[in-house]
């Protein structure tokens, strides 16, 4: 059986449904009157503040529309030219690497020659550029060649980079160079960076070996012969690790 709602209570009278009717009229006007007000409020706020409203608006199309055409106009040439000059600079510094009369070619990567720029020149009118932060590390590398000790520390300790092995190489070149500089607490600090900033078998190894002559001479043994064994461990096919059983040895009889 389909069950029925039973309405209560008498029917109200037709003055009353009227007077009802009055209310919800004179209500709903109420809430469009308000609506309209809060229209024309809105309206009048935006009509008193369109010209900022368009300033700001126009102001992040121009920036966005800038940003983009002078990444691709300005910045990508600019690049392009940089790679290009730093490509006969990096010619000039490979040729020195495996060259008897290395330090004139050196000297060339670092100032140019034959009308094209050096690294010095790259890294002053190409800054911010990739070119630019490769220049730095040449730059450094070179005057470490040269045994200017001063500016090769000034110019890597300048260089940045996502390269793991690059700054593990950065790192460990001004490490050398406080070496050269008598500067052995420095040196003994960079190379413990050096081999921090990459795990592989041709940096690491390396500078753990430098890391652990030096600290055995500053008195830093304990450290010094932790390094030796992570070499005899870890990298127990590299040339280091040949020599670090001495060490050890030698080591431990001061101990």
């Amino acid at each position: 059986m389909m069950a029925t709602y039973q309405k209560r209570g008498q029917k109200r009278s037709n003055k009353a449904q009227s007077n009802q009717s009055s209310k919800d009229t004179s209500a709903t006007a109420e809430v469009f009157e308000t609506l309209d007000s809060t229209a024309s409020r809105t309206e009048s706020i935006v009509a008193k503040y369109q010209n900022h409203i368009l300033i700001i608006v126009g102001s992040i199309v121009l920036i966005t529309l800038s940003y983009l055409g002078y990444d691709k106009f300005i910045l990508e040439p600019r690049d392009n030219e940089a790679i290009s000059e730093l490509n006969q600079a990096q010619y000039y510094f490979e040729i020195a690497i495996n060259s008897s009369n290395s330090d004139s070619l050196y000297k060339r990567a670092l100032n140019g020659g034959e009308g094209r720029y050096g690294f010095l020149d790259i890294i002053e009118n190409y800054s911010g550029t990739s070119a630019s932060k490769l220049a730095t590390y040449s730059a450094g590398m070179s005057y470490l060649n040269i045994k200017d000790y001063e500016n090769a520390i000034k110019y890597l300790d300048q260089f940045d980079s996502e390269d793991i092995m690059l700054s593990a190489l950065a790192k460990g070149a001004i490490g050398d160079a406080f070496a050269q500089l008598g500067q052995n607490k420095d040196a003994y600090d960079y190379y413990v960076k050096a081999f921090n900033a990459s795990n592989n078998s041709y940096s690491t190894p390396k500078y753990l070996y430098k890391a652990g002559m030096l600290g055995a001479e500053l008195g830093k043994s304990v450290s010094a012969i932790k390094f030796f064994k992570r070499i005899k461990k870890e990298f127990p096919e590299v040339s280091e690790a040949q020599l670090v059983d001495v060490q050890i040895g030698r080591l431990e009889n001061i101990k």
